[in-house]
């Protein structure tokens, strides 16, 4: 698995924006980097009840990351179509990602090993990247109930820092 000091892996996958269901274009890492953090939120995947928890805490804090300048995408093996129908769903402000091949979760280390022989999915996990894609915070679920709330303000505070290092 990735770690702070490592660079994220690039990619180029479809991005699901939201607004209809075939909302969707072409969304590369390196367009994403530049003078400002990026949040990368990976998640098993869209409809579930953890992972609704989950972005809707980002949902509920973006004011607070667009104060930092910072993009968050979500990230899941979902297909982009029903990335756009969820965030309408659950009013998401934020694009998510479609790993639909499954490479970036391999990339990044963070296959969720529960799903083995069952299906492949995301480990839920985030990272934050500075301007130039280097990882300068990563967490990784453990096992037992996870305060959403608490998670996204630490990460908001790992972006803060990285704004300002």
């Amino acid at each position: 698995m990735l770690d702070v000091g490592d660079s994220a892996p690039e990619f180029t996958l479809p991005k699901a924006g939201g607004d209809a269901y075939n909302d969707i274009e072409p969304f590369a890492l390196t367009e994403a980097l530049g003078d400002d953090p990026v949040v990368l939120a990976f998640f098993p995947a869209a409809f579930t009840s953890g992972c609704t928890a989950e972005m809707c805490a980002f949902r509920d804090s973006m004011h607070r990351f667009d104060e930092l300048d910072a993009a968050v995408y979500g990230i899941s093996v979902d297909l982009p179509p029903a990335q756009n129908v969820w965030i309408m769903r659950e009013e998401l402000n934020f694009p998510m990602i479609s790993d639909w091949d499954h490479e970036i979760i391999h990339e990044y280390g963070v296959v969720n090993p529960e799903m083995y022989d069952q299906f492949e999915a995301a480990r839920r996990s985030i990272f934050v990247l500075d301007a130039a894609g280097t990882i300068t915070y990563r967490w990784v679920e453990s096992d037992g109930e996870t305060d959403f709330a608490a998670v996204v303000e630490t990460v908001r505070e790992a972006v803060a820092e990285t704004t300002t290092a």
